[in-house]
């Protein structure tokens, strides 16, 4: 079975969820087969909040996997709680505006991108989530730039439409970030 697991995680504020939505909505527009499970803390904004999704070909066999194939942290804590869920050969994309960049394992690939920095660049911090899932695609190259638009249209609620452009861009920029390893 190909399943493909990601979890993206940070603390309540930073988009986690619908990022996390939206990366559903990508893949099913690729007619895959997938889930979208939240899961949050009780303290919302500032707490913790994770997402897992799960994309397949197939039925996908189960949610709240041991461990994943890309891991996104947006935070500190989230990096430090997930970082040994990441499968041998899998990836953390991690926020090093956040994150201390440190890599203690040798069995997994890292990349280090300044989320919340670049997101400034684009006038609205706000958009980290989605800059980090166009760092997400091209690394995974697992969903298109075009599915993850299409699905921001989506996902984004009507009284949010005045910010699709600017999410866009935040995607586009991510995904065209250089991979280069540092």
């Amino acid at each position: 079975m190909s399943e493909k697991n990601f979890i993206i995680a940070g603390f309540g504020g930073q988009g986690v969820l619908l990022a996390g939505e939206v990366l559903a909505n990508a893949f099913m527009l690729a007619g895959k087969n997938v889930t979208w499970y939240p899961s949050y803390g009780a303290e919302m904004r500032g707490g913790t909040v994770n997402c897992e999704i799960v994309e397949s070909d197939e039925d996908v066999s189960e949610v709240n996997k041991p461990d994943a194939d890309f891991i996104v942290a947006l935070n500190q804590a989230s990096f430090d709680r997930f970082l040994s869920k990441i499968k041998k050969g899998g990836w953390m994309i991690a926020n090093s505006s956040l994150i201390k960049e440190i890599k203690t394992r040798t069995d997994i690939n890292y990349l280090f991108a300044p989320i919340n920095k670049l997101a400034e660049e684009v006038g609205n911090i706000k958009m980290a989530n989605i800059l980090a899932l166009g760092l997400t695609a091209k690394v995974s190259k697992l969903v298109t730039l075009d599915n993850l638009i299409q699905a921001l249209d989506i996902v984004i609620p009507p009284h949010r439409k005045n910010l699709l452009p600017l999410n866009i861009k935040a995607l586009k920029i991510g995904y065209e970030y250089d991979l280069l390893p540092v």
